[in-house]
């Protein structure tokens, strides 16, 4: 009997330790750096001060562009967003909506507010999540000790 018992409490401590090897050990701001592919949107966060606020408590759920898909955007689009430091903070926190979003409670939303303050539609077609018509979610629930982040392949431009 006390075989079983230890048997039983080493199994439910080695699974205690799988969930804490396998919990979030960075910031979203981390996790995008250290992902290599965000490379744009870690310079343009600088550039507009929200480094420090997307490294803090949240929860925040990031819709975050890969450096491809700013590259979509014309240059001369993103240098004029590069030296208006209002306009970019409004582009960059319409990717950020308040909480952790998973996408299993993505998909059941038609719309979410960002804290920009304006909404982004959402659709779910063929089991695929399109944001505001036209920007598609190509990776989903990249876990960060302050939230969450959905990859995205374009940019969001709020109206």
């Amino acid at each position: 009997m006390l075989k079983k018992i230890s048997l039983v409490a080493v199994s439910v401590f080695a699974l205690a330790m799988t969930s804490v090897a396998n919990a979030p050990k960075q910031d979203i701001v981390d996790t995008a750096v250290g992902a290599g592919t965000f490379k744009t949107l870690a310079s343009l966060l600088t550039s507009a001060g929200l480094v420090d606020t997307l490294k803090g408590k949240g929860p925040f759920t990031v819709f975050a562009p890969t450096d491809a898909a700013f590259a979509k955007v014309p240059k001369a689009t993103l240098e004029a967003l590069g030296k208006d430091k209002k306009a970019l903070t409004k582009v960059l926190t319409y990717h950020v909506v308040s909480g952790n979003v998973m996408a299993k409670d993505v998909v059941k939303l038609k719309k979410a507010k960002t804290v920009q303050g304006q909404d982004v539609t959402i659709r779910v077609h063929n089991g695929k999540v399109r944001l505001n018509g036209n920007v598609n979610v190509v990776k989903t629930d990249i876990v960060a000790t302050n939230g969450v982040i959905h990859v995205i392949d374009g940019v969001l431009l709020p109206k």
